[in-house]
């Protein structure tokens, strides 16, 4: 699985709409296919140009794409860390996200009403922000009253667990996200169990109509939106939920024409991707076969070896070597053969920094 995000947002703001386009565009896959593993969760593929190029190159038996997986999170209102409506129910489902997907409505419709009577994005997000950092609230508390128990043990972790709780309480009771502590990667980890929502990566989907998708200059509420990620060093993706149901509908030759006609270079699925790839700093790397070319998701910055326990956890573990060729020399001389002679097909040891488009091939003995 490539990632995991989690959508969030009010009612009438179109994450539903977006959330059943963007799974439903996923369905034509022969290996990943949008799956229902619970009404609120689908699974769709990371469209990669590179992949069909690969197939085409290599014939493989079988072409598998790596995925991202969508938590919709329904019923999610003002209040719902208390038990308003559906949300406290859902909250948990988003715990084990590594992104959240805040869809905020950037279009009037008075035929489409707001739970909150008007069109204000920043109100929008402010009400959504505040359950989430009232959910982190909760557990924090109780962690912290754990911790001050466990601390006549005299285990030293526990004095450093605290001092961490401590902090992101203080900030969290400000009503302010626990990512805006700035915490170390040190003390992170002292409270990785927590799984925080405040501390997940935030890339907001602005939800326009048809006429500002092109170009949302002119949106002043997508402004708003493109302020406050600015201050969050957030990002923002301008979608239209509308059209991403559209395009849902239709296959690969008729989107495309369909996007063309639109004018619009890509569709809001493939820029919610991006985005999310770069707010998460990972890349692709590929593996090559007769029997299967596949594409497979890591951090940027992981070893071959950290590379090869994506795939499996053994090949970390008896790491030997990598056979290492870039997908552009591949794809420039058409076969790892030819690779080789060019010089281009190398090996590299454990050191080895996988780079995004990379074709590896990992060698181990466990």
């Amino acid at each position: 699985m490539g990632m995991k995000c989690g959508i969030v947002g009010l009612p009438n703001v179109g994450k539903s709409t977006l959330f059943n386009a963007i799974t439903e565009a996923g369905a034509d896959s022969a290996n990943y296919p949008f799956c229902t593993i619970d009404p609120n969760v689908g699974i769709v593929d990371v469209p990669d140009k590179r992949l069909d190029k690969l197939t085409e190159v290599i014939g493989p038996q079988k072409t598998i794409p790596t995925a991202i997986e969508f938590v919709d999170i329904a019923g999610l209102v003002k209040g719902a860390s208390k038990g308003e409506g559906l949300g406290n129910k859902f909250l948990a489902n988003i715990r084990e996200v590594d992104a959240i997907v805040h869809v905020v409505r950037c279009f009037d419709d008075e035929n489409i009403t707001h739970v909150e009577g008007s069109v204000d994005p920043l109100r929008d997000i402010d009400i959504i922000d505040m359950e989430l950092i009232l959910s982190d609230l909760e557990s924090v508390t109780k962690k912290r009253e754990k911790t001050e128990k466990l601390l006549k043990t005299g285990d030293k972790i526990y004095k450093e667990q605290l001092a961490v709780l401590e902090k992101v309480e203080s900030v969290l009771e400000e009503g302010d996200p626990a990512r805006s502590v700035g915490l170390s990667k040190e003390e992170e980890k002292l409270i990785r169990d927590l799984n925080l929502l405040t501390l997940k990566p935030v890339l907001y989907a602005a939800n326009v109509g048809e006429e500002d998708l092109i170009d949302d200059e002119d949106n002043q509420l997508v402004a708003k939106v493109k302020e406050k990620a600015s201050q969050e060093k957030a990002k923002v993706v301008t979608v239209s939920a509308r059209i991403e149901a559209e395009i849902s509908e239709l296959d690969g030759e008729e989107k495309e024409m369909f996007l063309e006609e639109l004018g619009i270079k890509e569709s809001g699925l493939d820029k919610l991707i991006r985005a999310g790839y770069e707010l998460l700093g990972l890349i692709t790397f590929f593996t090559a076969g007769e029997k299967e070319v596949r594409a497979w998701t890591v951090k940027s910055g992981s070893t071959a070896p950290q590379s090869a326990g994506v795939i499996h956890t053994d090949m970390e573990r008896g790491f030997i070597k990598a056979e290492i060729v870039s997908y552009e020399d591949l794809i420039e001389v058409g076969s790892f053969a030819k690779a080789r002679e060019a010089g281009t097909y190398r090996l590299e040891g454990k050191d080895y920094i996988v780079k995004d488009g990379d074709v590896c091939y990992f060698k181990f003995n466990v």
